[in-house]
């Protein structure tokens, strides 16, 4: 065939065939929007920090920044002391140190619950009523303030039987709370505990719908985090994956599953000293969640440690080693997230989440940066390595351990283009690359 001559196309399929299809598919396209609307967008907060109901005042969040910040005065008093600490880079050092301390000055947390369950207790009624009240008083001055984190809410009492109406009183005074204040903040996050059957599940959404209505507002307004406690609610006693049926009973409303360290563990009688987030059966249980999870816009935290970084120097070095071992370990296997029990805890979080986006920041922004531009380079990368390269430096800008600046300078692109690739329409993934 001479240069310029148009190939001759032909086909055998009449054009019916392919309207058919398509019209038999119809309910799977339409089941796949419902059920895989993929990640929500927005920021993800690196951590949740938990504090008693009785516990929680006006001052809770400048105090645990006060608090990180002295344990780092105390124990890690410069950039070279912590690093020793922790064996970061030379590279890694000053960046990271400077930058911890600028979040635990600005933003020592980003998510806040206020615990009604384990970490309060039973109390009598009228202490818990006046508990709730107060958490909403004082989150809604927070929000007004301007000095509130990012994302704030409660952790209630579970469904099970025995503490039932009592979680629910505890819920409807927090929000009824909230909205005599002037409505609920956009950063409300509720966390709904020890799930076991989906039907507990369903009783939450339920609960949800009867308050919008009372209150007169948009069906669907109030979402809730499912917390992962126990062995029924990750395999059911048909064989089924029970966390995978508890996403669809939330009817659109779950926001994450949280992993419950402890609770999880102690159901499968492991003992006390190993009871951790790296042991194997967090590890397996996490990864049902993260299947389970997968593409349907619900998010996915780790758990926490409950060695406290408190005591003498050699003592605090090694709890902060510890916990930064374990929070760089989850961000590799995509656990975003995770639990923060105690002040001492905040540096070294942060210096996790900043050193893993640092590290791989110039890399991921290169690679992003050919695919966006269609260079060549050593990877071939696809639709769907670009959504994960775009996705990383978002999480990285989102948390402070990037700036707009660096990655516009090193990817040519801005905050939008990136959640442009972070987000693509569904054909956009699956299509191979040309």
């Amino acid at each position: 065939m001479g240069q310029g001559q148009q190939e001759k196309v032909a086909t055998s399929l009449a054009g019916a065939v392919s309207e058919e299809i398509s019209a038999s598919l119809a309910p799977v396209d339409a089941e796949l929007e419902r059920r895989y609307p993929g990640d929500p967008g927005g920021r993800q907060p690196v951590h949740t920090v938990y504090v008693p109901g009785d516990v929680f005042a006006a001052d809770t969040i400048r105090s645990w920044g006060d608090q990180a910040l002295a344990a780092l005065d105390e124990h890690a008093p410069d950039a070279a002391s912590f690093a020793a600490v922790l064996g970061l880079s030379d590279e890694l050092a000053e960046p990271v140190y400077t930058r911890v301390r600028a979040k635990l000055e600005r933003e020592p947390i980003e998510d806040l619950r206020v615990d009604f369950e384990d970490g309060y207790g039973p109390r009598p009624d009228a202490e818990e009523d006046e508990s709730a009240a107060r958490a909403a008083r004082l989150i809604a001055q927070a929000y007004a303030d301007g000095t509130a984190a990012p994302y704030m809410g409660i952790r209630m009492k579970c469904m099970e039987a025995p503490v039932r109406d009592r979680g629910i009183r505890t819920l409807d005074i927090f929000l009824t709370g909230l909205m005599e204040a002037g409505g609920l903040p956009d950063g409300l996050v509720l966390t709904l505990p020890k799930v076991t059957y989906p039907e507990q599940v369903t009783a939450m959404v339920r609960l949800l719908e009867e308050f919008e209505k009372a209150r007169g507002l948009e069906p669907g307004r109030i979402g809730f985090e499912i917390q992962i406690e126990t062995s029924q609610s990750i395999l059911a006693t048909d064989g089924t994956a029970t966390v995978a049926r508890m996403i669809q009973a939330a009817e659109s409303r779950a926001t994450g599953l949280h992993y419950g360290t402890f609770d999880y563990s102690a159901c499968l009688g492991v003992s006390a000293a190993y009871q951790a987030s790296d042991h194997p059966a967090a590890d397996h249980a996490k990864a049902i969640m993260q299947v389970a999870a997968a593409g349907t816009g619900v998010r996915v935290s780790d758990g926490s440690t409950n060695v406290l970084p408190v005591g003498p120097t050699e003592k605090v070095h090694d709890a902060w080693r510890l916990h930064y071992g374990l929070t760089r370990r989850a961000l590799a296997r995509a656990y975003y997230q995770g639990w923060d029990m105690h002040p001492g805890h905040i540096p070294t979080r942060y210096a996790a989440v900043f050193a893993f986006y640092r590290e791989g920041f110039e890399q991921a922004a290169a690679r992003l940066a050919r695919y966006a531009n269609r260079t060549g380079g050593d990877v071939m990368d696809e639709p769907a390595t670009a959504k994960a390269l775009s996705g990383y430096l978002l999480r990285g800008l989102d948390c402070g351990a990037l700036d707009i600046a660096e990655v516009a300078r090193l990817t040519g692109l801005t905050r939008a283009d990136l959640e442009g690739f972070a987000a693509p329409r569904r054909g956009d993934l699956t299509a191979s690359a040309k």
